[in-house]
């Protein structure tokens, strides 16, 4: 018994030393795998990153040196590639700085610890390339469409990376893709041959988790940026595009919006509301509304500058050489126009117009998605209540789920950039005017001792330019009501026969006070109006149409009758070619013969400076039938002003009677009578 039990002892020995070892071997072996798969991961992101830079460093400049032009989109392939290459490289650095090796127990408490730090700024640099990526597939497919434009590429990356079998882009830049998906399979692998009893085991089993819960989000993104991409776009369709895309399907789901608004409207169901996003659509109205009219303004405010850079005063010479203030006044001008404010100019349309232009552009996209979100919550509400969904249904819910998180995720955001944007630029916007005084005050002080009344205290200076600018609004405004009487004067031509015969028919019937003649051409435009050409005569009938609008006269234009515009029309003088006789008997034949242009440079030489003792008064008298005639009585003394109207013709002249009142008159009606005899007129009439 005694050596039964000794060999039972020794074969539980050598079972036991047998365990220990195979226990042994298999956890150098787990240690082995974990090491090798530790070494993977790092050894794989130091060449992952090493590629990145090859493509985005060498194959990109060569591309851009070697094919001329540069193909279009290339710079938008490597976007967001910029911010992949960083967090890879940051991560490879925090395991450098440990300086640790692979196999020492601490690297793996390092590598975790790494990942973990860096999982945001990770998430983030991803996700925005993953969500670009299909723009890169798009262009490099637009490259391979042109034969001789692909050959060039394939043959630039083949002598770039010779010793990597690449033919294309997306072969260096699918990589990231596939780098972020792989993390969880790597930390799974080494945690998969950790020991649990391993002092960084929690650790590495958090960060694999967190792995997974990345990719998760990012995929989430993804899926939000391909519905965002899909809505946003704003299709320019004509009815004939409109017309194809109509089928049975579109039609019945169009009308099953309707019916769901309609009954919205009618109060027989009730809305879906959600108040959270009511507010941030609300804000978002506002502010488009405001950006759209703050660019309407600068737009406005552009143009007005423009038109003032485009009358160039100081290009005239006004003949005032000899005097200094409009030398100096002069040359400011000269600089406000040539520097300072093209200068200013070129700055608000650089800061200030084309960061509101893409700002507008900006609006179109966030607009898009708010209104299909309302076509989608109309579809939502129709299968609602439904206990079990189709395929179909269930899609339909996904999409206006995942509009409606993207919305309340992203729209704050928007809101809020594009607010600071826009307060950004009403600041720039005030700098600029700010620099733009500065730069006026600056060019004035170079002139102050130049420039007259520079010397006045600041309250004279003030009262002087006050009382200057008066005197000059004054000016301006005689010279033009000198421009405008004189623009407006009546239009005395002799009429043709055909007229002559009209007018003959128009006095006899109405009389003369009716009688009218056409300014410009007039075409009907409503039910019975006439179309009359310009000079033509019109008897006016009725100062109004059968409506009681004072705009539409009825006249007769010699058998037709209708409606005319009232601003069209002037009353017409019927010229005479000679006065009527005049019942002073006491002028002699030579003064009456010369009493209707002894003023006229026109017709005979003025009176010389040895006659002064005549003057020019009314012979007969005369009302005002038009705002550009004047009144007078015989014997009035007048100043003849111009001794004809606009178009020459001697038959009308412009005078100023007692007043000062200005107007047109008929020569016939003056006459020049000695200084003290323009009473006698009056009283022998």
């Amino acid at each position: 018994p005694c050596e039964e039990e000794q060999e039972l002892e020794e074969e539980a020995r050598e079972a036991q030393r047998r365990a220990e070892e195979e226990e042994a071997a298999a956890k150098e072996i787990a240690a082995q795998r974990q090491q090798l798969a530790i070494q993977e991961l790092v050894e794989s992101e130091r060449s992952y990153l090493r590629l990145l830079h090859l493509s985005t460093v060498t194959i990109r400049s060569n591309l851009q040196q070697q094919l001329q032009p540069p193909p279009a989109g290339l710079d938008s392939m490597f976007l967001h590639i910029e911010e992949v290459i960083d967090v890879s490289s940051r991560l490879l650095s925090l395991l450098d700085q440990k300086q640790l090796q692979s196999g020492e127990p601490d690297f793996l408490q390092s590598l975790c610890d790494s990942f973990l730090s860096l999982s945001s700024e990770m998430e983030a640099a991803y996700k925005e390339y993953l969500a670009h990526y299909n723009h890169v597939t798009e262009v490099e497919n637009s490259y391979k469409q042109k034969e001789a434009l692909w050959n060039e590429v394939v043959r630039v990356i083949k002598a770039a990376a010779p010793d990597v079998n690449a033919t294309s882009l997306s072969f260096f830049l699918v990589m990231p893709v596939q780098r972020i998906a792989r993390y969880p399979l790597l930390l799974q692998t080494i945690q998969k041959h950790t020991d649990a009893s391993h002092p960084a085991y929690a650790l590495l089993e958090q960060t694999a988790h967190t792995s997974v819960a990345l990719n998760c989000r990012i995929n989430e993104y993804k899926r939000f940026r391909e519905v965002a991409d899909k809505y946003r776009k704003t299709e320019m369709l004509t009815i004939k595009d409109k017309i194809v895309r109509l089928n049975t399907h579109s039609i019945a789901k169009k009308t099953a919006r309707l019916g769901q608004q309609i009954k919205h409207e009618a109060g027989l169901k009730p809305k879906l509301v959600d108040e959270e996003f009511d507010a941030l659509e609300g804000f978002f109205y506002v502010l488009e509304n405001g950006i759209l009219e703050l660019l309407e303004n600068v737009e406005m405010y552009l143009q007005h500058l423009q038109g003032f850079l485009s009358c160039r005063t100081e290009d005239f010479d006004l003949d005032m050489d000899g005097e200094k203030a409009p030398i100096c006044y002069k040359e400011i001008t000269t600089a406000l126009r040539q520097w300072i404010l093209p200068m200013f100019e070129k700055r608000m349309r650089k800061l200030i117009h084309q960061p509101l232009c893409a700002l507008r552009d900006l609006l179109v996209g966030p607009r898009n998605l708010i209104r299909k979100r309302l076509d989608k919550l109309l579809d939502y509400g129709v299968i609602e209540g439904k206990p079990n969904l189709s395929y179909e249904e269930q899609a339909v819910a996904n999409t206006y789920r995942t509009l409606n998180t993207l919305l309340l995720t992203e729209l704050p955001q928007f809101n809020g950039l594009a607010l600071q944007m826009m307060w950004s630029t009403l600041g720039t916007f005030s700098c600029l005017h700010r620099d733009l005084a500065a730069d006026m005050e600056q060019l004035f002080h170079s002139f102050a001792q130049q420039l007259p009344h520079s010397s006045l205290s600041p309250g004279a200076f003030w009262e002087w330019a006050e009382s200057s600018v008066l005197e000059g609004a004054r000016r301006l405004q005689h010279l033009c009501r000198m421009v405008e009487d004189k623009l407006n004067a009546p239009d005395s031509q002799p009429l043709s026969p055909s007229s002559q015969r009209r007018l003959k028919q128009l006095t006899d019937k109405h009389g003369s006070g009716k009688i009218f003649q056409v300014m410009s051409t007039v075409v009907g435009t409503r039910d019975l109006d006439l179309n009359l050409t310009k000079g033509e005569l019109v008897a006016v009938i009725s100062e109004a149409d059968s409506r009681g609008d004072r705009r539409r006269w009825l006249v007769d234009a010699g058998g037709k009758r209708g409606y005319a515009a009232a601003s069209k029309l002037i009353r017409y003088h019927q010229p005479t070619d000679d006065p009527p006789p005049s019942p002073h008997p006491s002028l002699t034949e030579d003064v009456t013969t010369r009493r209707r242009h002894s003023y006229s440079p026109a017709g005979n030489a003025p009176l010389p400076m040895s006659q002064p003792c005549f003057q020019v008064v009314g012979a007969y008298d005369f009302t005002a039938r038009s705002k550009h005639e004047v009144s007078f009585r015989a014997g009035e003394p007048v100043r003849v002003l111009e001794p004809h109207d606009k178009r020459g013709s001697p038959e009308w002249s412009l005078v100023e009677v007692r007043g000062g009142q200005r107007g047109y008159v008929p020569s016939n009606y003056l006459a020049i009578m000695p200084v003290g005899a323009g009473n006698s007129i009056g009283l022998h009439r």
